[in-house]
């Protein structure tokens, strides 16, 4: 029996538990140079967009059942830019994102070749702004801490546990980052990838 079990995991990789039933996105950091300056490309979601119309975004969407992360956010900044495959580079991998509604996301860095080349899709995008990485650097982005609250069904089986409706379940809590740039405040699940990825770099400053 342990042979067989160990047999079943023997080509497996390990992931995040319950990604069967999530959705999973993936994003790209995009650098570019401009005027001897290093800038990081923002995105405004368009306004006629059902979901989160003009939020501010990196590049990037759905993956797809059939493809990788990596073959997605290629895709995404394509579908989005307007860039050839050829006009862009994704460098490495970043820190997964995982949120407390159920999606998993793929963050990657990557830098742009031919920033001239980008033409938006305004299905999509409502416009694209740069912001200089050095002046993220220095931003202290207003953060907010929230308690997320278990709302458990009624027919939750208190009787199944020790304590019953007694017992001390473990509280959550959910951060909140906004950046303020100029007439833009870049906030959610993009701040939170934002400071991630400014850490490093501070670190390693």
């Amino acid at each position: 029996m342990i042979e067989e079990v160990i047999k079943k995991y023997s080509n497996s990789t390990s992931y995040i538990n319950g990604w069967d039933t999530m959705k999973k996105a993936a994003v790209a950091i995009l650098m570019v140079d401009v005027d001897n300056e290093t800038n990081i490309i923002f995105e405004v979601r368009a306004f006629h967009m059902r979901s989160q119309p003009g939020d501010i975004s990196f590049p990037g969407g759905k993956i797809e059942d059939d493809e990788s992360a990596e073959n997605a956010v290629k895709r995404e900044v394509c579908e989005e830019l307007g860039l050839n495959i050829d006009d862009f580079e994704i460098v490495t991998p970043l820190n997964l994102l995982v949120t407390h509604y159920g999606l998993i996301i793929h963050p990657f860095l990557g830098y742009v070749k031919n920033y001239n080349n980008i033409n938006i899709n305004t299905d999509e995008v409502d416009h694209i702004f740069l912001t200089s990485l050095d002046k993220l650097l220095k931003i202290e982005p207003l953060k907010v801490i929230s308690k997320l609250n278990v709302d458990r069904n009624k027919e939750f089986p208190f009787h199944l546990i020790n304590g019953g409706e007694k017992y001390k379940f473990k509280e959550g809590i959910y951060k909140s980052l906004f950046y303020n740039y100029g007439e833009y405040n870049i906030w959610g699940m993009t701040a939170l990838i934002l400071e991630d990825f400014l850490k490093v770099i501070k670190n390693e400053s």
